[in-house]
């Protein structure tokens, strides 16, 4: 069986000055950033392509960082997320200069993916195992059921969150191994040592501890772009009037839909990795001390990029 994957990492929210921007705040032990680790983790898992999905307007600074750097370890390619990008019939509202969303993010990647591939964050730090259970799914003998065969890994919720502030992320429900619902909910936090989520700032729900959550890790084939670009025209047509400036397209809107309608299923994967990231400034100290242990115990190279 061919074990061929490619890695997404969506970076078009990154903005053309790159100082101060928590994508590529240095974290690692010798300045590495969190995309680093990715990619790494990524390579040694068995991928064999990452694509970056960039903006054109920020590629001469993002190449200064990655051309070079991953060399005779894993293939690159780059797509990119331009606002223009859009189905027949549609132009860019005045004013617009937000990304489409996630779901136009893959979208764009159309021109460089040819078989299953997964997609993530930039500056989010997933861990060595989620890369290997993501690999390992996109690249097992599946029978052909006529089900569009999908993946997503979750995260145990209080394996994703902040001491510094509130975090979103898409709650999900699983079945029998699958995932049957996904709700994004924007403010959790913990509160009074529980996990609490709110919609109003003054209703207050808890979360229980276990609780499967997304953060964006997707396994897809390619027949996922196809459906994207036959429901992207409707989405405008019901968003870009009411919201021209902020609407956006996601992952999870496309999947959602798919599952509802037995179109796909959703296999629902776990890792027991911790989540890092720089959603505040004052995580970045946490980041960087997790990630000099890793080092030290020999998970990763110092420095990473030999």
């Amino acid at each position: 069986m061919n074990k061929s994957a490619t890695l997404i990492i969506m970076a078009a929210g990154m903005g053309s000055r790159f100082g101060g921007l928590k994508q590529i705040e240095p974290v690692g032990p010798d300045g590495e950033i969190i995309l680093d680790y990715s990619v790494y983790d990524a390579a040694r898992a068995g991928f064999d392509k990452v694509v970056f999905l960039i903006k054109k307007e920020i590629e001469e600074d993002f190449r200064i960082i990655t051309d070079g750097r991953y060399d005779g370890k894993i293939k690159i390619d780059y797509a990119y997320q331009e606002l223009n990008n859009l189905p027949e019939g549609f132009t860019v509202p005045e004013g617009r200069v937000k990304p489409w969303g996630t779901a136009h993010a893959i979208y764009s990647c159309k021109d460089v993916i040819d078989g299953p591939f997964a997609v993530i964050n930039a500056d989010d730090y997933y861990g060595v195992d989620t890369f290997k259970v993501i690999y390992d799914e996109l690249t097992r003998e599946k029978e052909d059921t006529g089900v569009y065969d999908f993946s997503m890994v979750g995260f145990k919720i209080e394996n994703t969150l902040t001491e510094n502030g509130h975090v979103a992320r898409g709650v999900c429900k699983i079945e029998n191994g699958y995932m049957t619902d996904i709700v994004e909910r924007t403010k959790i936090m913990f509160r009074d040592g529980k996990i609490m989520f709110t919609e109003d700032e003054e209703n207050w729900e808890e979360i229980s501890v276990g609780t499967p959550v997304s953060m964006n890790l997707w396994g897809f084939t390619p027949a996922i772009i196809t459906e994207i670009e036959k429901r992207f025209s409707a989405f405008l047509r019901k968003n870009i009037d009411t919201n021209p400036l902020k609407c956006e397209y996601y992952i999870p809107f496309v999947v959602d839909e798919l599952v509802k309608e037995g179109k796909a299923k959703v296999t629902a994967l776990t890792t027991p990795e911790k989540w890092y990231g720089v959603t505040y400034k004052e995580d970045k100290q946490s980041v960087m001390d997790a990630l000099e242990e890793k080092t030290d115990k020999g998970i990763y190279p110092s420095p990473l990029w030999k």
